[in-house]
């Protein structure tokens, strides 16, 4: 979302400097307005077993805001980034005014954040920032409650879709990749996270296979993968998994999809699920975190218990077993991305950014 957020401030005219120990994996090519600083990992000290990443990453910071005269540093997950950001800020001065938006996503308060070696600098990074924003408000209360954070103000400013990439299919034409004709595709998008709980996919898969035709589409990598390839052998459902890896311009995969899962034991928000609504895509996921304020139980999908593979199958078999319904659902899921459009909420960005910069 971060990467994302840049390339359409740029193309909204302003000046972005993104900066990471890595280019980001959209930002692909030339944009204009959006340059990218590489955090230098090449330097040792001997001293020290491991290397310090937050100190070079806020040298770089310090060094990018200096340099390129920086309004704003907005930052994204609360460590190491906020606390870097802390650092910068206060290198700068008094040399010039630099203001720290710290936006949470969700693991650096849900997970990370809490752990009893990081809860102390998390909170302290928070409680410096100039502004905090949260994707959900299901992650702005989780984050008073984790934290309390002592005169917090945090705005909820939800993820964002780009409608001109994310869009219905017109046709059915892209769906050959994955199955022939009568054949229905069922998709996940994540990281392989445990908590994603790829395995439900499968099962959920497998409770479909036995009524209709369909296969299931798992794209992306991470820890679990192995796991998850193991389960689909066990199974007995090498011919209707298909693993893609991690892939760039996903709005083409999602487009041949009849359904998105997304079974996680924990969403902050669910920008995967987002995605492919605007493409047309129901999703059925899992009733937690911030996924029922992107996703409208029984219009733009349907969301269960956690684990509940055999209702999630069911409603999957309600929606693939009727064209009707399916095809109204998927109306529904594109009239409810609109309201995440890029459009609608990168100017609450823009607000709050001239907000900051004026106190």
């Amino acid at each position: 979302m971060a990467t994302e957020l840049g390339l359409e401030l740029g193309r909204r005219g302003h000046e972005v400097h993104l900066i990471s120990y890595a280019s980001p994996f959209r930002l692909q090519g030339f944009a204009e307005r959006v340059y990218f600083h590489e955090v230098d990992l090449s330097s040792a000290y001997p001293l020290l077993e491991y290397f310090p990443y937050s100190l070079a990453l806020a040298v770089k910071q310090h060094e990018v805001a200096l340099r390129e005269e920086l309004d704003v540093l907005h930052v994204h997950y609360a460590i190491p980034h906020a606390t870097a950001a802390f650092l910068a800020r206060e290198m700068i001065k008094p040399d010039r005014e630099l203001k720290v938006i710290t936006t949470l996503h969700g693991t650096d308060i849900t997970l990370v954040g809490q752990e009893q070696s990081f809860r102390s600098i998390t909170r302290f990074s928070i409680e410096q920032s100039d502004a905090l924003t949260a994707v959900s408000t299901y992650l702005k209360d989780e984050t008073f409650n984790a934290f309390g954070c002592t005169g917090c103000e945090i705005e909820v400013i939800p993820n964002f879709v780009d409608l001109k990439t994310y869009y219905p299919a017109e046709s059915t034409s892209c769906r050959t990749a994955f199955a022939s004709p009568g054949t229905r595709v069922l998709m996940h998008i994540s990281n392989f996270r445990e908590l994603k709980r790829v395995p439900d996919t499968i099962a959920v898969l497998e409770r479909i296979r036995k009524e209709i035709p369909s296969v299931l589409v798992l794209v992306g990598d991470g820890p679990t993968r192995l796991e998850a390839e193991e389960e689909v052998r066990r199974r007995g459902l090498d011919d209707s998994v298909q693993f893609l890896g991690k892939m760039d311009g996903i709005g083409d995969l999602l487009r041949s999809a009849d359904l998105f899962l997304l079974p996680s034991a924990s969403e902050s928000f669910g920008l995967a699920a987002l995605e492919a609504m605007a493409c047309g895509v129901p999703v059925i996921g899992s009733r937690v975190g911030g996924l029922p304020e992107v996703v409208e139980d029984g219009s733009s999908g349907f969301l269960l218990e956690v684990g509940d593979v055999d209702a999630m199958a069911a409603r999957s078999l309600e929606l693939l077993t009727n064209e009707k319904r399916l095809s109204e659902m998927r109306r529904a899921a594109v009239e409810r991305a609109k309201v995440f459009s890029s459009e609608k909420i990168v100017p609450l960005y823009e607000d709050l950014y001239e907000r900051v910069t004026q106190r």
